[in-house]
């Protein structure tokens, strides 16, 4: 995609807190990067990038619960770019975004960050493509998983953290990717309902780091067995993170 979406939407996330303009028919954002932002443990002044940042959802939620990072966000579809750059000033947070490719990063951001966050294409290449290429292009993957966490380790500094959401049936392909890069590797996984079986799994990972690995208890998303009347029924967990801008906790 290489020019502005057509037609666009303003919607609110954080309870409000977060006003966001993105693209009506083309990949738009729910709950995944608000979750990411949620399980970045970034403290004021540190450095933050975000590969594949689309219109700015994590990146600038991020940065609303967190004041005074140096925020950086790389996307390589120009109309996101611009929307991402239109949210960070509509919404009065700093942040510098670069229309790029992830695997060929200008070199100004080749430098060392405190986190990296990334919420790669969930979908193999051979899945049936969304008939918006903007769709397209964040939900199938192209470039493989495992370039994602190798760019992303790249641009840690020593002690840095990684932070990351994908589908929980790609955990083994994540943790082959970080295997001698990174360590004292946590991963939450995200659960629908209690009960049920993760979908989705949040991870973290230290650059250099030695500690052991854990499996945290998941995050239950819904209340109930099932989906029982209109409006969201999100636990009280979720809704602090969704619609209160919590952080989540990695202990």
């Amino acid at each position: 995609m290489t020019d502005a979406p057509a037609e666009v939407t303003r919607d609110v996330f954080l309870g409000g807190a977060l006003s966001i303009v993105q693209p009506r028919t083309g990949y738009r954002a729910a709950t995944d990067p608000i979750l990411l932002a949620a399980a970045v443990a970034a403290l004021p002044g540190q450095s933050v990038l975000e590969l594949g940042c689309g219109v700015g959802v994590a990146l600038l939620a991020l940065g609303r619960r967190v004041p005074g990072l140096d925020l950086v966000g790389v996307e390589r579809m120009a109309g996101y770019a611009e929307l991402a750059q239109r949210n960070a000033a509509a919404n009065g947070i700093a942040a510098q975004i670069t229309c790029a490719d992830l695997v060929a990063l200008p070199a100004q951001l080749r430098r060392a960050f405190d986190h990296v966050l990334i919420n790669p294409p969930y979908y193999p290449p051979t899945a049936p493509a969304a008939a918006d290429p903007g769709r397209a292009a964040a939900l199938r993957e192209e470039t493989p998983l495992a370039l994602w966490v190798e760019v992303a380790m790249k641009r840690l500094r020593p002690g840095g953290y990684l932070t990351m959401i994908h589908l929980a049936e790609r955990l083994p392909a994540i943790l082959a990717a970080l295997d001698g890069r990174a360590g004292a590797i946590a991963v939450r996984p995200l659960a629908p309902r209690a009960g049920r079986d993760a979908g989705r799994v949040l991870v973290r990972a230290r650059k250099g780091a030695r500690g052991p690995f854990r499996l945290l208890a998941p995050l239950v998303m819904h209340d109930g067995d099932r989906h029982r009347q209109d409006g969201d029924d999100f636990t009280p967990a979720a809704q602090a993170v969704l619609r209160d801008g919590a952080a989540l906790s990695w202990t």
